[in-house]
């Protein structure tokens, strides 16, 4: 993609002086602002995941969760739950990363974001060229890495891992690797 900040409005500029209720994950997808509670299985997921990554970046690189990232476009804002963001990446003008930052987005699905997140952001992360897509979906108790994005919205590769068994994460010239057996299953 040869979009520049310059060329695109960040859909997050909508929000700038905003106050949003706590409690709530906020992202905007084709224009419209959505906001989901945050559910306490997902919040637990993101909480053994987020060190583990963190310990194995060691500096080269950066772990985000609920961080605003621009995307090429004035209709999609996106906080992915864990974003890795390569190393050597730069906030733009308006203090945040930008998609082509990114080499890796983690999501942790639930019934409410479930259709969301495989659907819209599958495709959007792929046309963007995020190297890899892991779907954590605690119901399932699995967790789906997608690779080898397409520019026409999809991953010509999938993996699928049960709970219990590493999640190896293979980023540019390293692997990150997340012990998944601490994972809770969805309650209900």
């Amino acid at each position: 993609m040869t979009t520049t900040e310059t060329d695109v409005r960040s859909a997050w500029d909508a929000l700038e002086d905003a106050e949003l209720p706590s409690g709530y994950h906020v992202e905007i997808t084709d224009g419209k602002i959505i906001m989901t509670p945050q559910g306490r299985g997902r919040w637990k997921v993101i909480l053994k995941a987020a060190p583990q990554i963190e310990q194995q970046l060691a500096g080269h690189g950066e772990i985000l969760s609920d961080v605003m990232i621009d995307f090429p476009s004035s209709l999609y804002g996106y906080a992915p739950d864990l974003a890795v963001v390569a190393p050597g990446s730069k906030l733009n003008s308006r203090g945040r990363f930008e998609w082509h930052d990114l080499e890796a987005v983690l999501e942790v699905i639930s019934k409410s974001t479930r259709d969301h997140d495989f659907e819209k952001k599958f495709r959007m992360y792929a046309e963007c060229a995020i190297p890899l897509y892991v779907i954590i979906d605690p119901s399932d108790r699995t967790c789906t890495i997608h690779s080898r994005p397409t520019k026409t919205g999809t991953y010509t590769e999938q993996e699928t891992i049960a709970f219990g068994e590493d999640l190896v994460l293979p980023l540019e010239g390293r692997e990150i690797v997340v012990e998944t057996d601490g994972f809770p299953r969805a309650e209900g």
